[in-house]
Formats: C-alpha cells, structure tokens, sequence
C-alpha cells in the first residue's frame, strides 16, 4: 500500500471564486421555508394520541421534567422541558389526536 501513495504524486490544487447560473424547480420554489424553532414552543415532531399530561398552566418546571406523552406506532414518547420555565398554555388534552408540528405547549 505505502508504494502505491509512492507512485501517486500529490498536488495543489486552488477552487476560483466563479459564479454559476442554474434553473430552479418547481418543487424547490414550492417548499416549505425554514423557520427557526421557537424554543418557548413544544412541537409535536411526529403525529398522534396525547395520553397523558403532567403540567398545568402556570407551573413551574424545571429542565428535563416530564410535561407530557404522547403514543405514536405504538410507542410512548416522553416529552420533557427543555429549559427552567413557566408553563404559560397547555393546548392537549388527554385522548387527542394531533397532527405533525402541533403546538401542544407554550413557555414563558
């Protein structure tokens, strides 16, 4: 192996500043934008059945306490505070089929 790196000389090698020209798709213009996350907010990432809430509006949590679960392909996901906060609205209840991307929990 060592002469094989022997017999390959290596190179410099410099990428120029150039600009490019492409045509963009319709499904590139159609996309969603990017927002950043708001992190007073507590989103659901994936679809499915709240079953079991653990705050109330106007309690203080503290990081990594469970604020709630939430059952989704038969599984139980916790989801926990992400920071010291003060639960500002709850908007699940128990038994509640939400969808992707739900705000199920406002922070102050």
């Amino acid at each position: 192996m060592s002469e094989e790196i022997q017999k390959n000389e290596l190179v410099d090698f410099a990428v120029t500043a150039r600009k490019y020209k492409t045509l963009l798709t319709e499904k590139f213009k159609n996309r969603t934008v990017w927002e950043k996350p708001n992190e007073c907010e507590i989103k659901s990432h994936i679809p499915g059945t709240i079953i079991e809430v653990d705050v109330k509006e106007g309690q203080k949590v503290k990081k990594g306490e469970l604020l709630l679960r939430l059952e989704a392909m038969k599984m139980q996901n916790k989801i926990e505070m992400p920071f010291d906060g003060i639960i500002k609205k709850i908007n699940v209840k128990i038994g509640e089929k939400i969808p992707k991307n739900f705000l199920m929990i406002e922070i102050e």
